[in-house]
């Protein structure tokens, strides 16, 4: 809703750092609540053991979905004023890659290992120092990955665009994909030994 609050000249452009502050704090109040500061828990999606990491997100990307669609259709959200981000293939995919690798092995993602190094655990802090000392290695060799970094771009493409459907119909695929993740998850889970963290 903040956006088309400020775009809509209710609240002033002025509120809006204000406004990701709060949010963030939000963010982080919602990982720390959902138990995502451990890292156990999290790596319990690669293990089968706890899938609450899939079902926090899978919720928020169904709830951001229809909340866009709903707003849409209220007059309040433009779907051509929204900023998409560009997307290059090639990047997405090593970028991904070595996501994945990292989450798997350390059990946090940038976000999760921040809020577990707020609350004072030293593998989010590990975790979040190797993150920069990344960053830094990334930024200073970035002359040489450039043509990588770039390549495959495809423009600011929406997934419902890129299979030509409308955004409508992509969210009803969405919330379907979610309930049988959930149904999956679950049958998944009483099958695993459960891990005590």
């Amino acid at each position: 809703m903040i956006g088309p609050i400020i775009s809509s000249g209710i609240v002033s452009p002025a509120w809006d750092n204000v406004f990701a502050v709060i949010l963030g704090m939000g963010f982080g109040f919602a990982l720390e609540s959902s138990g995502f500061s451990s890292s156990r828990k999290i790596i319990g999606t690669f293990f089968g053991y706890d899938f609450v990491v899939l079902k926090v997100f899978f919720t928020a990307a169904i709830v951001a979905s229809l909340g866009l669609l709903y707003l849409n259709y209220l007059g309040l959200v433009d779907f051509s004023q929204l900023y998409i981000q560009p997307t290059f293939l090639t990047s997405a995919i090593v970028g991904g890659i070595i996501m994945g690798i990292g989450f798997s092995m350390g059990g946090f993602c940038p976000g999760t290992s921040m809020c577990a190094a707020a609350i004072g655990k030293i593998d989010g802090m590990v975790f979040l120092g190797g993150m920069f000392i990344g960053v830094f290695i990334f930024s200073e060799s970035f002359p040489l990955l450039e043509n990588m970094y770039y390549s495959g771009s495809q423009g600011s493409k929406m997934i419902n665009s890129a299979f030509g459907i409308s955004p409508e119909l992509f969210s009803l695929f969405l919330v379907l994909a979610a309930v049988g993740m959930f149904f999956g998850a679950a049958w998944v889970q009483k099958k695993v030994k459960k891990v005590e963290y």
